[in-house]
Parts: C-alpha cells; structure tokens; sequence
C-alpha cells in the first residue's frame, strides 16, 4: 500500500548539522510504532524532498539509514518498502553519539569490520563492485571535495567496499555504523585545514582502492587500517592497537 504523505508526522523534523538521521528516526518511530505497516510504499524521493525542504540526496542517506538498520527496503526503479519483518535488534539513538565513550565505543567497533571488509573485497569483488568503489572516489577527487558532498561519496566508497565483500551482514552493520560517524566526517572538517584533511583523506581512499582492484587482501587491510586510525586522529580520537 502507498502512504500518504498526510500520514507521516514530519513536522518534528528540525534542520540541524545531520537531516537524514533526523529524518530516518522519524520514519523509523512510524515503523516501529506502527504506523506505517509491512509492505507500506514510502512517499518518492521527489516528495519527500519537496514536502521537508531538502534535497534529494538528504532524503536517499535516509533511506539508505533505514535500509541499513533492516526497516526498508528498496526495490530498483519501483522505490522504497516499509520491510514484511523490520530488524529493530541495532538502534543507536542519535544523542548516544554525543557521549564520547559510547562514539568512542561505536568507532572501535567499526575498525575491525573495516579492516575485515577491505580484505575480503579484494579477494571477492566483481568489475561491477569496483566500478561503483570507483565512482565514489570520483566523487570524492572531483569539484565535490570541498563540499559536504564529499562527505555522501566517503561513506558511499565504504558501503561500496562493504558490498564487494559479497556478505551481507558485512553491507549491513559496516553500513550502519559508517552513517552514523558520518557526524565525526563533519567535525574533523570543520576543526582541520580544509586542504589538508582532504588531500590525506582522498590518498587514504586511492591506496585502499588500488589494493582492492590488485586483488591484494594484506594490503587491502593494511591500507584500511591505516585509514581508520588516520580518521580516529583527525578528530583526536585514541583507539586501542594491538
């Protein structure tokens, strides 16, 4: 069934530094208190983004939120489903972010999954998943980089990494995580020299890349690695290394 767009309470929805979380938690109180129901159509993205006063791809992070947390999912060319059985066993709210042990806590965790993730895209990625991987880095090295656009293609270039490893649990909890330390991407901007973080950021990203076209998994890992702990420093985050 298709929901009006009546139906969803927008209003609570307040421009802060993140829309989409904002935005899928909203949807996500309307799935899981039930007002919107398994097998419900989402409103387009055209609508969503016209009825809010957003754009368009603030409302496909959203999506891609709750797609990621098992709430929706998407159908190609047809558009997002309110899920026949929504996953509600992972849900951070968005202000345990801002205690520094739980984002601490949530950013340790990502390491690992990363690193993981890098090794097995090497080993199993298909010419399609190294095409999306390096479309995102397109983004990342074009006009977008000294954007918060940029920000969209760094966690787009992790979901694609995430993917090739052909492991859907993997797509899923790398994918969940990453948008959620999408709001230290932003910080580490605004407390850096804009040129700097950049540069460094994008080589991190192309070493990763070529490792993973190279078929490399060591490397692959080492790059990520090195990556993930690079981020944590950049937004002066200390991280246990063993």
């Amino acid at each position: 069934m298709a929901i009006d767009i009546g139906q969803i309470n927008l209003a609570q929805i307040k421009r802060s530094d993140h829309l989409p979380t904002r935005i899928a938690a909203q949807f996500a109180a309307e799935i899981n208190e039930g007002r919107l129901s398994p097998g419900d159509k989402l409103p387009t993205e055209h609508v969503l983004a016209k009825t809010i006063g957003v754009s368009r791809s603030v409302i496909r992070e959203a999506i891609a939120q709750l797609r990621n947390e098992g709430l929706v999912e998407t159908r190609q060319g047809v558009g997002a489903f309110v899920s026949e059985r929504p996953a509600r066993l992972i849900r951070i709210k968005e202000g345990d972010l801002f205690d520094p042990q739980s984002f601490r806590a949530l950013f340790q965790l990502r390491v690992p999954l990363e690193i993981e993730a890098a090794g097995l895209a090497a080993v199993h990625h298909t010419a399609a998943d190294l095409a999306r991987i390096d479309e995102a880095l397109a983004h990342m090295t074009g006009p977008e980089k000294w954007s918060h656009q940029s920000i969209d293609a760094d966690l787009a270039f992790h979901r694609a990494v995430a993917d090739a490893t052909h492991n859907e649990y993997f797509s899923m909890f790398v994918g969940f995580i990453a948008e959620r330390i999408s709001l230290a991407i932003d910080a580490a901007r605004s407390r850096a020299v804009l040129e700097e973080i950049v540069e460094v950021t994008i080589a991190e990203h192309v070493r990763l890349r070529d490792a993973i076209a190279g078929r490399n998994p060591a490397e692959a890992r080492e790059a990520m690695r090195l990556h993930m702990h690079g981020a944590a420093s950049r937004i002066q985050l200390s991280l246990e290394q063993f």
